[in-house]
């Protein structure tokens, strides 16, 4: 009838419908990606796009953020370049040592069960007391949409910055870190992923120190495999602010994740060889000597299944610590603790240490990465 008011959806402007539907995702937006990113999230894609006459998805981002006034974030971004270093340095050395402390003690007094229970527990809790606390960078994800919440007490994430507490033991302002059942099992996976080839060299043939040594080496990596985390998100929330479009932020992050293991299994093999040089140095092998020197010396200590199940390792120290650092704290223990169980069960049915890490972890280490590396570079990981 002429003179009736329009019905709700029929205005004739879709975006406004949007703008009104969503609007506590866009006030707190920090730029048009990081709405783009929070509007993909709440379930908008290109059909929603192409309806309110855009392109794509980040053109109606463009449009909202340039219509709806913004909540004002709480610290600027360019805190955390200017405080991120020595903090990922700092946390990098907490880590090494809360972890080779005990897998060197075990080592140390023969690594049998009454030895590696004890240091099992001690590397839980020392690993999960610096591990994800209690709002990490995307610790909401399980609520999904907590950030959408009305209300002038919401509670929103801001995206990049130090507000978002760190994986590794930066306090949360809004209480002290509490204990949690994703870090305890991130903890514990750590623990049965360094002490069960400890186990394994102890009950079966062979050289045991070997195991031991690599096994040390790796427990001391666990320094690098933090680091590498934080360099990840600290790239990825870098992008963040500079990528032009959701398209061109994952084509940036694209090689990010395999350089970062690669340069986490690279200290990994530098500490692995000073390990074993050291083992070769202190109890050589009995036999003739070599022309070669020490190192010839070290490279026939391990064989090529030890250093393969040595990688098998990294991968699955670096893997979970990125997943951590990027909000999936559920999804590290997960992971984390897949790798000990299945590297644990050819080591009960008899495999040596090497093997199992290499047949058990290495199935889990790689679907791991089939599922980090597209996950971790969505924009969302790093918000």
């Amino acid at each position: 009838m002429p003179g009736a008011p329009a019905a709700p959806g029929l205005s004739g402007d879709p975006v406004r419908e949007v703008m009104a539907e969503h609007r506590e995702l866009c006030e707190p937006a920090v730029d048009p990606l990081d709405l783009a990113v929070r509007l993909e999230e709440a379930g908008l894609g290109q059909e929603a796009a192409a309806r309110c006459r855009h392109a794509d998805l980040f053109g109606l981002a463009e449009e909202l953020y340039a219509r709806v006034p913004r909540r004002p974030a709480a610290t600027p971004a360019a805190d955390e370049a200017e405080e991120g270093r020595p903090r990922r340095y700092g946390a990098a050395l907490r880590a090494s040592v809360c972890a080779g402390l005990p897998v060197a003690a075990a080592a140390a007094l023969g690594g049998r069960w009454p030895v590696l229970l004890p240091a099992a527990v001690a590397l839980t809790l020392l690993r999960a007391g610096s591990a994800v606390s209690a709002a990490g960078p995307a610790a909401s994800e399980a609520s999904g949409a907590s950030s959408a919440a009305p209300g002038p007490a919401t509670a929103v994430d801001l995206g990049p910055g130090p507000s978002a507490a760190s994986w590794q033991g930066a306090p949360h302002p809004a209480g002290p870190r509490r204990w949690r059942p994703d870090a305890l099992g991130h903890g514990a996976g750590v623990a049965g992923l360094l002490l069960l080839p400890l186990a394994g060299a102890t009950a079966g043939a062979g050289d045991g120190r070997v195991t031991a040594a690599l096994v040390l080496a790796a427990a001391l990596s666990a320094g690098s495999a933090e680091w590498a985390g934080r360099w990840f998100r600290h790239i990825g929330r870098g992008h963040l602010r500079t990528a032009g479009t959701l398209a061109e932020f994952r084509a940036r992050m694209r090689p990010v994740l395999p350089v970062a293991v690669v340069l986490h299994l690279a200290v990994l093999a530098v500490l692995s060889f000073a390990a074993l040089a050291v083992l070769t140095v202190v109890a050589p092998r009995p036999g003739p000597g070599h022309d070669g020197g020490l190192l010839h010396l070290v490279a026939e200590r391990a064989g090529p299944v030890q250093w393969a199940a040595q990688g098998v390792l990294g991968l699955l120290l670096v893997l979970p610590a990125a997943l951590a650092h990027c909000g999936r704290g559920g999804l590290a223990a997960l992971g984390a603790l897949a790798g000990a169980v299945a590297a644990g069960v050819p080591l009960a049915l008899g495999r040596s240490a090497a093997a199992a890490g290499l047949l058990g972890g290495g199935a889990v280490a790689l679907v791991l990465l089939a599922y980090a590396w597209p996950v971790l570079g969505r924009a969302g990981a790093h918000r």
